[in-house]
């Protein structure tokens, strides 16, 4: 996993830039396919530095939380938070997207299910379906054979 840092209008100390790093290097915990994390700090306003951390994940997926606060560290803190919680969200909708997916489809993953009871018998001719549906009728009782009908 791949950490840039970005710095405008001002300047940071490597021993900042090294904490910062181990702060926002942290978020792989959450999600392992992380490729890439940049992180752009703008100290235009010295009283209130804000804090841009984008991610990128596999798959196309990018994750981008903003952080200002008073100080330096508390606003990469927020802004480590709130992408840990998108990462985690993410992560949780995805296990149960794959965790539901043999749910939504009527089968177990492993077992083969019967649609015997879905074919339909194709033994019986055409005519026999008829003379049993002409006979059912005629009587009101179901009949099992075909030979009741006689000469139809």
């Amino acid at each position: 996993m791949q950490i840039s840092i970005a710095i405008r209008h001002g300047h940071l100390s490597e021993a900042s830039q090294e904490k910062l790093r181990e702060k926002v290097a942290r978020v792989g915990r959450y999600f392992d396919r992380l490729m890439a994390i940049e992180v752009v700090v703008e100290l235009t306003n010295e009283q209130a530095p804000r804090v841009e951390i984008m991610v990128s994940a596999e798959h196309k997926h990018d994750f981008v939380a903003h952080g200002t606060a008073k100080k330096f560290f508390p606003t990469v803190d927020s802004a480590v938070q709130k992408i840990e919680q998108q990462l985690r969200k993410y992560k949780d909708r995805v296990q149960k997207r794959h965790r539901n997916a043999g749910r939504n489809s009527g089968c177990v993953p492993g077992e083969i299910p019967d649609l015997t009871d879905e074919i339909p018998n194709t033994e019986e001719s055409p005519d026999s379906v008829v003379e049993k549906t002409v006979v059912e009728k005629a009587t009101g009782k179901k009949s099992d054979q075909s030979s009741e009908v006689g000469g139809i």
